[in-house]
């Protein structure tokens, strides 16, 4: 039943990533946690991330700005280092607290509630109409490659951050799409380079079946989103995105997944 939830999801937000630059990463990564622990999850995301990552580049990578990819992708592969480092840190701690409710006991893990609440922060990026209006000059761009690098190292969720300051360097959107899609695809080959140092104990091996459908699904995704490109609007997609991410994350940082 996982293999089909999965890949289902993977299928439709591949298509969403596809114009907003992010939500891969970001909705998958909750959705596998349903079902794995906590760094396989997110490994497991890292993995179909990068393969669709892969494919999209034979799209859209020979529309990316180098120069802004330069300023922007070189602090954000650093970044994604250091994150990925700490999430290997904390995923062993213990739980900061437990709950009961009625006959079930539910535990808070740090390493879920800290990315709970990164994801409700992403998520809120999106809602709330002042965060569209900030305007980040071209001088800003390391800041949030570095940011956007250490958070996707740390969560696996760093395209809210990117899309808030590529949208405002001056790129069009042909070239937008293809700058997030290199500098997503370094980030990634450098996270997952880091988390493999966990792979053989955390069971990656025994669930091949599940990344090899959330790939395909992906991958098919991307390729219906780019041909898609030119018709459809993000507003309310971004929006009905932003809401479920905000119920997962709850679900999330409360212990009930």
């Amino acid at each position: 039943m996982e293999i089909v939830i999965i890949s289902a999801v993977a299928f439709l937000v591949a298509i969403l990533t596809f114009f907003s630059g992010f939500g891969l990463g970001t909705i998958l990564t909750p959705v596998f946690m349903i079902f794995f622990p906590v760094d396989l999850a997110i490994a497991l995301t890292g993995i179909v991330h990068f393969f669709n990552n892969i494919f999209k580049l034979f799209l859209v990578g020979r529309n990316a700005n180098r120069e802004v990819l330069l300023r922007f992708g070189i602090p954000a592969v650093i970044a994604a280092f250091a994150g990925a480092w700490l999430l290997l840190q904390i995923t062993d701690l213990k739980p900061l607290f437990s709950y009961e409710i009625g006959d079930r006991k539910f535990e808070v893990f740090p390493v879920k509630f800290i990315i709970s609440v990164l994801l409700i922060i992403f998520a809120l990026i999106d809602l709330i109409p002042y965060f569209s209006r900030l305007q980040f000059g071209k001088d800003k761009l390391p800041i949030g490659g570095a940011l956007s690098g250490f958070f996707g190292g740390l969560s696996g969720n760093q395209g809210a951050l990117r899309t808030a300051f590529l949208i405002k360097a001056g790129l069009s959107k042909e070239a937008f799409i293809g700058t997030a899609v290199v500098v997503s695809t370094f980030v990634d080959f450098t996270r997952l380079s880091v988390y493999a140092s966990r792979f053989s104990k955390s069971g990656l091996q025994e669930n091949m079946t599940v990344v090899i459908c959330a790939t395909l699904a992906a991958i098919a995704g991307a390729f219906v989103g780019n041909k898609l490109l030119k018709k459809i609007t993000l507003k309310f997609i971004q929006k009905l995105v932003a809401v479920m991410l905000i119920a997962l994350s709850l679900a999330l940082g409360s212990g009930m997944i």
